[in-house]
């Protein structure tokens, strides 16, 4: 989710804009074609046009480039069937006539005399200025309607595209003079072409069918079509720095943006894992060949690569390497500030933090210091605006002789009690300090209660005068104003704005110390925890973790980004931090997960290989790869594991010691993994027939023996189902334990099933799991959704006393969560969701997963 934020607005009317281009390097202009007034420059900087052509006369401009190389030139084609070349001060320097209207041009990048065109007549040109004819170079034939857009690709010199109304994308070799590729699959006119400014294979087009789709040149194959536009697809453009953030523009009135790093993967994996440039970088040729990882070769990346080699005198390059590539993967949302908190955390100097640093969350001990000088300049910004007094509001007469009478008599206490009847509530604090400072206290209170009441945004001047942090913290959470309730703690914990208790007391410190008391300390992190989750739960997990950074809070910043599924970033942050190791190994430990999950077995290894502890990991890993013989024990070697044979002979060796744990581990990574699929089961029947048994042993067993191969599994049906079922139960009372409470019935209801269809005999029996999910129902139904079950007064419920005792037997078994990463429920935003246009189906409930997301309009 991205906010788009208007800047700045084109003067005049200008009719139909049909095209626009930037300027290069820092003009601050951009060239603009319409459709009935020509030609113009636009310094956006000035907000005025600043030149106009006129050479099209009143026939539409299609389109218009500047060239990057040579900042003099502009380009522009139109309806009169003319492209015309001219510099920025009005001289034409060439015109191409074409047969028919020309809807596209581009300028190469990398010769600044070469330019293509696409034209109505079906056909691509290639045009060389210096040639003194104006006949083009090459003409490509091969489309079947008229030719609107063509591009440029910036990494191979002789590659261009072009979009037909054919339907097609045709791919083209000026050197070769030939087509080379043809891409079929778009059921309507192409409008939108993009090259990826990183990896010379990947094209993108958008189509009036209202698909967007990336296309694979080496093979000519679309390896991901995106639907969620409810138009035709227009426009299409990348960021120039984030290569794999892409922006389309659609009729259905909304911009979109698209995150396709998860396309280009393992190359950020491959940084985090240590791996050589070569296989990070590459040239042309190396990242052409078939089958290839992915290998960049733009320029933003390669500038990133010449800062890593300029530290190659560091100790420890990798945490500045990680940091720098995390900015070039990573969604722009909440990124820099993320880093700049990293930085702050760091001990950096004020002075070199980012200029958008007091724009976003800033660390809670900058808070007053940069809201104090944003107050400062609005304040200077409008000395010369100062209001006139207020008008007197009605009251009953009655009231009013009483309260001069109350006055007069010097009984000034109910004087101010009728005046807070006639609401005259200013006036009546005025006089208040003449009964007692306490009662003008009580009072200023009551007045701020009532404004609370009232909605009102004067409250806070009357909190913070009898300095009541809570009330104001409750007004400000109850209306939303998170931020102003995070800024009120701080301020109360620096001691600004409370009232001085004594004379002794240091001027701003109420309690004559530097330190803030345990209760301002409380406030202010509970109001960060309620803006951070604010922001996770509405799927910024990036801006959660800008929150606990703010606190210091190191370890809760990773282990929300490792629940909101932001594990790259969280191994970088880790990484460069150098305190968190547990967390930062967790996140390492799910990227292998990832790994495993796109078939990358090697890359899986390498990266728990960064894990001290790893020789569990690495047995689970090797033990759920589905390969042939030579492969499996090509992977063991990798992980330092014997081969499968030598794993099978340390197993029986095993079989006659009590160790069932580990002669399993042997059997799974064995020829005969169903062996140690046996032995798991009836050690953890074992367990469970046990009137005491300890969750977590039951839950690392099963863990371990659900990593045989899916192909053993399901030669053995029993075994097959007890371990579905036993996996169902174990996993409920975990989701338990996590906070994952809308699955809970899910799991204990698939327990019972495929206890019923497969009558199966474990030490856990369909009644008690019948229980135990009527009591978790039945207190679900009681609690907020966001709230832990073991934080719950459940003996405040109005439920019975079986009820009662079965919930609390059920959370006793489930114990309690010593997770890295704290409880509650997991989300995921941006890229990490599935598309609209994916279906996917949850294999609890066997529906269709919904996604819901916030389009950009």
């Amino acid at each position: 989710m991205c906010e788009l934020l208007y800047c700045k607005n084109l003067p005049g009317n200008e009719g139909v804009i049909y095209s626009i281009c930037w300027a290069p390097a820092d003009l601050n202009c951009l060239v603009a074609g319409t459709s009935k007034k020509g030609i113009f420059i636009w310094n956006y900087t000035t907000n005025r046009i600043t030149q106009r052509f006129h050479e099209h006369g009143e026939s539409p401009v299609f389109g218009v480039a500047w060239n990057q190389s040579d900042s003099r030139r502009i380009m522009s084609v139109g309806q009169d069937t003319y492209c015309i070349i001219r510099l920025v001060n009005g001289e034409v320097i060439q015109k191409y006539r074409h047969p028919e209207p020309v809807f596209g041009c581009d300028w190469s990048p990398h010769n600044k005399d070469m330019l293509v065109t696409g034209c109505g007549d079906m056909k691509v040109r290639v045009y060389y200025i210096p040639t003194t004819a104006d006949a083009p170079l090459k003409v490509f034939t091969g489309h079947t309607a008229k030719v609107f857009k063509v591009k440029w690709c910036p990494l191979r010199e002789s590659i261009i595209c072009s979009g037909s109304d054919d339907g097609t994308v045709r791919v083209w070799d000026y050197t070769q003079g030939a087509c080379i590729c043809v891409l079929n699959g778009h059921t309507a006119p192409i409008r939108g072409l993009l090259w990826n400014t990183e990896i010379p294979y990947l094209l993108i087009t958008g189509s009036w069918d209202y698909s967007i789709r990336i296309w694979d040149l080496r093979d000519g194959a679309c390896i991901d079509t995106i639907l969620d536009h409810g138009a035709d697809v227009y426009g299409l453009t990348s960021h120039p720095d984030r290569p794999f953030l892409i922006a389309s523009s659609s009729r259905d009135s909304t911009v979109r943006l698209w995150n396709i790093t998860p396309l280009v993967q393992p190359l950020e994996m491959n940084i985090i894992a240590g791996k050589p440039w070569s296989e990070i970088f590459g040239t042309v040729e190396t990242a052409m060949v078939p089958g290839q990882n992915p290998l960049m070769i733009g320029r933003a990346s390669i500038e990133r690569k010449i800062k890593q080699l300029e530290l190659a005198g560091l100790k420890d390059v990798r945490p500045q390497t990680l940091k720098v590539f995390s900015k070039f993967f990573s969604q722009p949302a909440g990124g820099n500030n993320l880093w700049d908190l990293v930085s702050v955390v760091q001990g950096m100097d004020d002075a070199l933090l980012g200029e958008n640093y007091s724009k976003g969350i800033m660390h809670v001990k900058h808070l007053t210091k940069f809201k104090a000088s944003e107050a400062q300049t609005l304040e200077m910004a409008k000395m010369s605006k100062f209001g006139g007094g207020i008008g007197a509001p009605t009251r009953e007469e009655h009231l009013k002789e009483s309260a001069k009478m109350h006055m007069q008599l010097g009984n000034i206490q109910r004087y101010c009690e009728v005046l807070v009847e006639l609401g005259q509530w200013e006036k009546a604090l005025a006089v208040s300090p003449g009964v007692s400072l306490e009662y003008w206290k009580s009072l200023t209170k009551r007045y701020a209660l009532r404004l609370i009441k009232d909605e009102s945004d004067e409250v806070v001047p009357f909190g913070v005068a009898v300095g009541d942090t809570e009330l104001l913290i409750s007004n400000f959470t109850t209306r939303g104003q998170l931020f102003e309730a995070v800024l009120t703690a701080q301020v109360a914990c620096e001691g600004t704005f409370i009232p001085q208790q004594n004379s002794s007391s240091s001027p701003g410190i109420p309690n004559g110390t530097d330190l803030p008391t345990k209760q301002e300390e409380k406030l202010l992190r509970s109001c960060v925890q309620r803006l951070a989750d604010w922001y996770f739960y509405n799927g910024s997990p990036i801006l959660s973790a800008c929150c606990y950074l703010s606190k210091d809070d190191v370890k809760g910043a990773i282990g929300i980004l490792i629940r909101g599924h932001e594990l790259e970033l969280a191994v970088a942050m880790g990484t460069v931090l150098g305190n968190v190791s547990e967390q930062t190994y967790l996140a390492i430990e799910y990227l292998s997960r990832r790994c495993e999950h796109h078939s990358k077995w090697e890359l899986a290894i390498d990266l728990l290989k960064l894990i001290p502890d790893n020789s569990l990991l690495l047995a689970k890993c090797c033990s759920r790869c589905s390969a042939s013989k030579d492969e499996i024990n090509s992977l063991h070697k990798r992980a330092g594991l014997p081969s499968t044979e030598d794993c099978l002979t340390e197993a029986e060796k095993l079989k006659n010691v009590i160790n069932c744990f580990e002669c399993a581990k042997y059997y799974l990574l064995s020829p005969s993994p169903e062996i140690g699929l046996n032995i798991g089961l009836q050690d953890v029947k074992k367990k469970l027939s046990s009137g005491y048994w300890d969750i977590d042993e039951v839950f690392s067993v099963l863990q371990l023996i659900s990593c045989i191969r899916s192909d053993k599994l399901e030669q053995n049906n029993e075994m097959r189902y007890e371990v579905l079922c036993l996996c169902s139960y174990i996993g409920a009372l975990m989701a338990i334990r996590k906070g994952y409470d809308q699955i809970v019935l899910f799991l204990l209801s698939l327990a019972r099933t495929l206890m019923q269809r497969h009558n199966l005999t474990l030490p856990i029996t369909d009644q008690m799991i019948e229980k135990e999910q009527k009591a978790w129902n039945v207190i679900l139904n009681h609690k907020d959704e966001r709230s832990l079950t073991f934080e719950i007064d459940v003996t405040s419920l109005n439920v019975s006393p079986d009820i009662l005792t079965d919930f609390q037997n059920l959370v006793k078994k489930a114990g309690v969560e010593k997770s890295l990463v704290g409880v509650g429920p997991d989300l995921v935003a941006s890229s990490h969701l599935p598309s609209h246009s994916d279906v996917h189906i949850s294999v609890i409930t066997g529906t269709r997963i919904m996604v819901s997301c916030k389009d950009v309009t």
